[in-house]
């Protein structure tokens, strides 16, 4: 028996649903760190976060802001398309929804590109962005977010492969067309759904 084949013996003897598991991912405990670039660093009240775009009115906000606005949290599995996967993830944050409905988002939006540090961006369908679960987190594990996995904020799109859910994020860009970031730029899929393998172009 091969590892994954044994990694997913494990997860079911567990007691978890194996269906939760996608195809060529293995369960871990650890919330392992991958990453582009050096880990930055902020001095209080440096951080800062745009929203903007097809939008009426951009604004932007101030980490304590943005913790004032409502907010909700999850518990949800995680998927890096490096192949490990994280059962029960528990993230505190804003809405993305919440956010483009204060900026008023045009009706011709379609997509949305997350801006983070270092000029790292990440495209997404709008609906994915703006469903139940797609957050602007400052929050995980019911601590603050460390700078290693993108603290003081990060984007969360729990459904895509985890490289959409951007690290260190800066901005949120509501576009009216589709368009590559960073790592669909190199060769990553488009939309990336763990379920179906969307990995690379072509997958």
């Amino acid at each position: 028996m091969g590892f994954f084949e044994k990694n997913r013996a494990e997860t079911q003897a567990k007691g978890f649903d194996a269906q939760r598991l996608p195809p060529g991912q293995y369960l871990t405990d650890r919330f392992p760190v991958l990453h582009v670039g050096d880990v930055p660093t902020y001095q209080p009240g440096e951080w800062s976060i745009e929203i903007f775009g097809a939008v009426s009115a951009p604004f932007t906000l101030n980490y304590a802001q943005l913790v004032a606005l409502p907010s909700v949290s999850i518990t949800t599995d995680i998927h890096c398309v490096t192949k490990w996967s994280k059962f029960d993830t528990v993230w505190k944050g804003v809405r993305v929804r919440d956010l483009f409905a204060q900026a008023g988002i045009d009706s011709s939006a379609t997509h949305v590109m997350a801006h983070a540090e270092y000029g790292y961006t990440a495209n997404l369908p709008l609906v994915d962005a703006t469903g139940d679960d797609a957050l602007v987190a400052y929050a995980y594990d019911n601590t603050d977010i460390e700078p290693i996995h993108g603290g003081p904020v990060r984007l969360v799109i729990p459904h895509l492969y985890f490289w959409k859910s951007a690290k260190w994020l800066r901005g949120l860009e509501a576009t009216t067309q589709d368009a590559p970031g960073f790592w669909e730029q190199n060769g990553y899929h488009m939309y990336g759904d763990p379920f179906l393998e969307q990995r690379h172009w072509g997958d």
